[in-house]
């Protein structure tokens, strides 16, 4: 109220004064009427101009409608501005309660916006939760194949061991099984050639190359001046395969040395030697007799 009467204070002064002028000019009115019904007194002389009351009636006439004119402006012009006062009232409330309204939209939507990233915040943490846990399942899995490649490799590398240290074995078995067999093969040929050389040497070949040996060494000897009749020496001959001689030497003899070195030249002379009619006869050391009068 009191910041109407503040907006308003001119506006209603001028009203006042408005409605002053018409009951002042009403009293003028009603006085006039009454000094009409007066008895008539002789008027003093007085040098003035009269007036008609009609003209006068006019007059207040014309200043009450000027004065209700200004009133009526005056109240049109207080109401307009009291309603444009009233317009610019509701408009701010208006304005306030769209603001408010706008407000509680704008809270609504932040509220929501909220909502929305709490959820998707919660969503991406679930997804998030749900790729770790699917990423611990595939490591667990991938950890899992890999202990299993490992016990499968070890198995394999053991199982290969295993082989491999069974076929060592069984070779070394093999080869032992080859060698005893080799060994008693070879027993066995040389038992063979032991018997067939004494067979051999036993029998009539062995006294038939003893004899070939002694006519060539016999052919070969250069009787020297001091040989008497029965000489009889025992020389050893060191041979090689195919009879070339490498050593003689008269171990026994009724001869003087001349006869001895005689001996030995007629063996070297009588290089090489016959071969045996059986090579189980080859002996690479041989003890002769030596008797050129037989």
């Amino acid at each position: 109220m009191r910041d109407f009467l503040r907006d308003h204070s001119w506006p209603m002064v001028a009203s006042l004064l408005l409605h002053g002028l018409l009951v002042g000019g009403m009293l003028l009115a009603t006085y006039m009427s009454i000094q009409q019904h007066l008895p008539a007194v002789q008027p003093i002389p007085i040098d003035a101009v009269l007036v008609s009351s009609q003209v006068l009636h006019e007059a207040q006439r014309a200043q009450t409608e000027r004065a209700e004119q200004e009133a009526a402006r005056v109240r049109a012009a207080a109401e307009a501005k009291a309603a444009a006062e009233q317009a610019e009232a509701d408009a701010r409330a208006a304005a306030e309660a769209e603001t408010i309204s706008a407000t509680e939209e704008a809270k609504q939507a932040a509220k929501h916006a909220e909502d929305e990233v709490n959820n998707a915040a919660r969503a991406a943490a679930d997804r998030a939760a749900a790729a770790a846990h699917a990423d611990a399942a595939a490591l667990d899995a991938r950890r899992a194949a890999e202990a299993q490649k490992s016990a499968d490799a070890k198995q394999a590398a053991d199982a290969r061991q295993a082989a491999e240290a069974k076929q060592v074995a069984d070779a070394k078995r093999a080869a032992d099984e080859r060698a005893k067999q080799d060994r008693e093969a070879e027993l066995r040929r040389q038992l063979a050639d032991e018997e067939r050389v004494s067979a051999v040497q036993s029998g009539p070949l062995r006294d038939r190359y003893i004899a070939l040996l002694r006519n060539k060494i016999q052919n070969a000897w250069i009787k020297p001046p001091s040989a008497t009749p029965g000489v009889d020496c025992i020389v050893q001959v060191t041979q090689v395969p195919g009879g070339e001689v490498t050593g003689a030497r008269v171990t026994q003899c009724n001869g003087d040395p001349a006869v001895r070195q005689s001996i030995e030249n007629a063996v070297y002379r009588a290089s090489p030697l016959p071969d045996p009619p059986d090579p189980a006869l080859f002996e690479r050391n041989l003890s002769l007799r030596f008797r050129p009068n037989e």
